[in-house]
């Protein structure tokens, strides 16, 4: 049987600030290493076939921690947004951020739409980051713009409403990978990974390397996927974009 790698791989990135603590390094350390990791994701990606990577950066939960690191966070996003884009530009990645905007700082979210902008017509493989995202934000967020357009209740179907979600044009992630032992969502894609295989790694996400990467596609590949029935051994990842 033909192993077909996943088109979409979903990761909630766990652990920076364990991997921080462990070196006695501060907690700015492991999230400057969690950048890192991503830019190793998304090559190990591009390697293997896999056109779309989602990274979990920054949960609408997340606003509850220190000061100081949200705001280093943030100051993160913005130097990786500057630095990266031509980057990914060149190598055909489009990049798209997720989540709500609302309550960003503005030079952030201009940074946002400059790069996605330059970005759009890249089909070579898609980026996509969540910030200020929660999933049950982003069920509310499309019910409202639903509402807010008159839209009649029959015409809503799932179709329909999965135009209205961060992710529109996107197939959902064939596969969630979560980093440092977790066995949780935590309010990431819900919508999405309805039906999506679910595989947690002991690694902390800074040292996610190609060995974990190909230990989650060996256990997806070891999977029956399920769609509500009989197990589907002959799927087909079919890209919905570009």
């Amino acid at each position: 049987m033909e192993r077909i790698p996943p088109t979409h791989v979903a990761i909630i990135m766990d652990g920076n600030r364990r991997w921080a603590e462990a070196r006695h390094l501060p907690v700015a350390m492991g999230h400057r290493a969690g950048i890192r990791a991503i830019r190793r994701a998304l090559r190990l990606c591009e390697k293997l076939g896999i056109k779309i990577l989602t990274v979990y950066a920054f949960s609408t939960e997340n606003w509850r921690r220190p000061k100081s690191e949200v705001d280093e966070l943030m100051r993160l996003f913005k130097i990786s947004l500057r630095r990266e884009v031509d980057k990914l530009n060149a190598r055909g990645i489009c990049l798209r951020i997720i989540g709500n905007r609302d309550g960003l700082d503005p030079e952030l979210v201009r940074l946002i739409e400059a790069a996605e902008e330059k970005t759009k017509a890249n089909t070579r493989g898609y980026l996509n980051v969540a910030i200020n995202y929660g999933g049950r934000d982003e069920l509310v967020r499309a019910v409202r713009r639903i509402v807010r357009e008159g839209i009649s209740p029959e015409e809503i179907d799932e179709e329909l409403f999965s135009s209205y979600l961060d992710t529109a044009g996107l197939p959902d992630p064939d596969l969630v990978i979560r980093t440092a032992g977790e066995q949780r969502l935590s309010n990431f894609l819900l919508w999405q990974s309805a039906y999506s295989e679910i595989v947690t790694l002991d690694v902390l996400w800074p040292d996610f390397g190609e060995a974990d990467l190909k230990q989650a596609i060996e256990e997806y590949y070891r999977r029956e996927r399920r769609f509500g029935g009989r197990p589907n051994h002959s799927v087909k990842n079919v890209l919905a974009v570009g």
